[in-house]
C-alpha cells in the first residue's frame, strides 16, 4: 500500500497556477526526488502536501503516516536565545512523545550536547541544517519531506549533509519526498525522480530521468551535471 497518493493536484496563489494536473505516489521506504527550474512550482508542493496552502484534487496520505518536514531555509537571529534542546523539548511536549528521543535523535544526526544547548544563532550552517533534520526525526516519523536541505550551506558541507539524510534513511527506515539540485545526489541515492515544471513531466528512475534528452525537456536547455567517482552507481 502506498503512503501518499496524489491525484489530479492544482494548486493556484493570487489566481496564478502554479502546479497543474499532478499525480504521483511515494512508496514505503521510496526515495523520491523532486526535479524542477525556478519557480516550477516545487516548494509549493511541499506546502501541498502539507496542507499549508489551498489546493484541488486528492492528496491521500496514509493514517499511519506521520511526517517530519525539513524547510529549505530558516534565517535565525543571532540575538534568539532559543537552543535546539529547548525547541526539540517543545516538539516533545506538543506531540506527547517521551523527551528520551533527544539523546537518540542527537546522536543520530551529529548534534553534541554542547552544541544543543547552543542559541540557534551561534551554530554553522550545517550544525544548524543537522538540528533541523533532528527536530523533523522527533515523533519517529516514517516519512520525511525535505525542501533543498544543503541551500544555504557551502558544498564542503553538502555532502556531508547528504550523507547524513541518507544514512538515516537507511537507519530508519524513512521514505522521503526531497527537493534537490545536486543530480550528483539524487543519481546515487534517489529510488525515483519527479520532474515538475508546473506540470509532471515525467517521473522514473534517476537513470532514466537524468539522460540529456530529459534533462534538456525539463530545463528548456542543454543541461548536464557532474558525477563524482564515488558516486557512481553500484
Amino acid at each position: 500500500m502506498n503512503l501518499l497518493t496524489v491525484k489530479n493536484l492544482f494548486v493556484r496563489i493570487e489566481q496564478k497556477v502554479i502546479i497543474e494536473d499532478l499525480g504521483f505516489a511515494l512508496a514505503p521506504r521510496e526515495r523520491l526526488s523532486v526535479l524542477g527550474p525556478n519557480g516550477a512550482g516545487k516548494t509549493v508542493l511541499l506546502k501541498a502536501l502539507l496542507k499549508l496552502v489551498s489546493y484541488s484534487g486528492e492528496i491521500i496520505w496514509d493514517p499511519n503516516v506521520r511526517i517530519g518536514y525539513v524547510p529549505q531555509k530558516i534565517d535565525a537571529d543571532i540575538h534568539l536565545p532559543l537552543t535546539f534542546k529547548d525547541l526539540f523539548l517543545a516538539k516533545c511536549r506538543t506531540l506527547k512523545v517521551s523527551s528520551k528521543e533527544i539523546d537518540e535523535i542527537s546522536a543520530s544526526v551529529g548534534l553534541t550536547e554542547e552544541l544543543i544547548e547552543t542559541p540557534v544563532g551561534h551554530v554553522s550552517g550545517g550544525q544548524f541544517q543537522r538540528g533541523l533534520i533532528g527536530f523533523a526525526l522527533i515523533g519517529k516519523p516514517n516519512v520525511l519531506l525535505l525542501d533543498e536541505p544543503t541551500a544555504s550551506i557551502d558544498e564542503p558541507g553538502e555532502e556531508n549533509i547528504y550523507e547524513l539524510i541518507h544514512r538515516l534513511q537507511d537507519e530508519f527506515g524513512l521514505a522521503s519526498i526531497m527537493v534537490s539540485h545536486d543530480l550528483s545526489f539524487v543519481f546515487r541515492y534517489a529510488t525515483s525522480v519527479l520532474c515538475l515544471n508546473r506540470r509532471g513531466l515525467c517521473l522514473g528512475t534517476p537513470r532514466e530521468v537524468l539522460a540529456p534528452d530529459m534533462l534538456e525537456k525539463l530545463y528548456g536547455e542543454p543541461y548536464s551535471y557532474y558525477q563524482h567517482d564515488h558516486l557512481s552507481p553500484t
